[in-house]
């Protein structure tokens, strides 16, 4: 989907897994700091929403999905996944319940594979399962925003802000009465910041929730069975996960970011060394100035200085090791 909100003054297209919204326009950093500031708005509608409807939607997602959905209060922002069977996230869902139908936004492109999915697993459900990328559009409101919310629009609330599920026809007008518009880079730079995984991101085919610290937010210990539980049950209580998700601060002399995959080795053994991990998401945050997250080996000392291809990295711990 490409975004009406490209026409905006100053907008530079996004490219890779964002494309088809604007990456910034014009002035990064004022967008994070705005952000942060709990002003603006950012325009997710590249990503895909998907709704189910039907009177046995939350029992039937709850044997599905990680998350403990059968009683989910209405407005209640959650998160979710659905696993392979032997543990995988194939799947990663941002979800709320608005009394008649359950709302979703997932990765850009990833809608028809889970839909594909869903349809496969109704059986006798009395659900439907909809694509409505077409027809809604994702916005996201800030923390601390005090802009209004269209009267009849879906929110989810979390401590990072809302998530609007906007009629895609009324996104220009949107935004201009919510600006100014505040690209991904920006967004991107905040999520780097608080830690948090991205689907695609920092995760790969083989990627566990317990390496990416979702245990307890998208994943509930303490509900029934659903695909690859096994897996999560024999981690959370036998062992650990092979890699941890780690924090990093980059050395900001670097003109260009590491990329994604971007391998990560000791500094002591130099960009020769054994690769121990690699970057996922790096950034340039407007007060932390470029930092990224990445995953590793479970035993890579925590305090141990690290080198990004060619860039020195100090890392913080996400997930213990």
């Amino acid at each position: 989907m490409k975004s009406s909100l490209l026409s905006l003054p100053g907008a530079v297209p996004a490219e890779g897994r964002d494309e088809g919204v604007a990456a910034h326009y014009g002035d990064l950093f004022r967008e994070q700091r705005a952000l942060a500031d709990g002003s603006g708005f950012v325009d997710l509608s590249h990503r895909g929403v998907v709704t189910v409807t039907g009177d046995d939607r939350l029992s039937w997602l709850h044997l599905l999905l990680t998350q403990h959905v059968s009683d989910l209060p209405v407005g209640r922002a959650t998160e979710a996944l659905i696993l392979s069977a032997n543990g995988h996230i194939e799947h990663a869902l941002s979800l709320v319940d608005d009394g008649e139908t359950v709302w979703a936004h997932v990765e850009p492109g990833t809608q028809g594979e889970l839909i594909a999915y869903l349809e496969s697993m109704k059986f006798f459900y009395r659900v439907e399962v909809a694509d409505r990328t077409d027809a809604f559009a994702v916005v996201h409101l800030p923390a601390g925003s005090t802009a209004g919310t269209p009267e009849g629009v879906v929110v989810r609330e979390t401590a990072h802000g809302r998530d609007l599920f906007l009629p895609r026809a009324e996104l220009e007008s949107f935004a201009a009465a919510h600006g100014p518009a505040a690209g991904v880079l920006a967004y991107e730079a905040l999520r780097v910041e608080g830690h948090r995984p991205r689907l695609g991101f920092e995760t790969d085919h083989r990627t566990i929730p317990h390496e990416v610290g979702l245990i307890g937010t998208a994943v509930h210990l303490q509900k029934g069975c659903y695909r690859g539980q096994e897996t999560v049950a024999r981690v959370q209580n036998l062992g650990k996960p092979p890699r941890r998700l780690v924090f990093l601060h980059l050395d900001g002399s670097e003109v260009i970011l590491p990329g994604h995959g971007t391998p990560l080795r000791l500094a002591s053994d130099g960009p020769d060394g054994r690769q121990l991990g690699f970057v996922t998401t790096a950034v340039r945050h407007h007060e932390l100035g470029p930092i990224a997250l990445a995953l590793v080996k479970r035993n890579v000392p925590v305090d141990a200085p690290l080198v990004a291809g060619t860039t020195a990295a100090a890392q913080e711990t996400v997930v213990e090791p």
